[in-house]
């Protein structure tokens, strides 16, 4: 026993000598602990729901505006480009040209550039464009046709 006359292990009390809990008083707080609870994760769940609404309403708008300025971004885009190429003689990019579009295309992809650097010497194109896409293309056929032009028109005339 301690100093106040507890016993130091067990509660000392023998529990065959104390009466039991009345049956109906543990059946009412448990049911009250049942509606509480049940009341309270009502609410919470309502609460939730309204959250979860307002957050999906939230993300459409966002949505929307996205998309919006998406399709403003590209006309924007569309625009500029239409300047550019009214203002730029016939000058053809390497991004922009066909042939080395696809070179281009492979460097994103992961493709390695020395094989595609051998590809393009095999089939007669410059591999050092590459490196700068913005570079203009040089005129391929262009003396040819410029020629051929001239041959023909001077082969029609009286």
């Amino acid at each position: 026993m301690d100093e106040d006359g507890l016993p130091l292990v067990g509660s000392g009390i023998d529990l065959t000598k104390v009466p039991a809990i009345q049956q109906k008083r543990t059946v009412a707080f448990l049911n009250q602990f049942v509606v509480h609870t049940v009341q309270f994760l009502n609410r919470f769940s309502t609460v939730c729901e309204e959250k979860l609404l307002a957050l999906s309403l939230r993300i459409q708008q966002i949505e929307t505006m996205l998309n919006i300025l998406d399709a403003k971004q590209g006309s924007a885009h569309e625009t500029v480009q239409l300047k550019s190429e009214g203002t730029a003689e016939n000058v053809t990019t390497v991004a922009k040209d066909p042939r080395y579009a696809r070179y281009l295309k492979m460097v994103q992809v992961g493709v390695p550039v020395m094989a595609i650097r051998n590809k393009m010497i095999s089939e007669g194109l410059n591999p050092d464009l590459l490196e700068t896409p913005d570079a203009a293309v040089p005129a391929w056929g262009g003396e040819a046709s410029a020629e051929e032009s001239s041959d023909s028109e001077s082969s029609f005339s009286d």
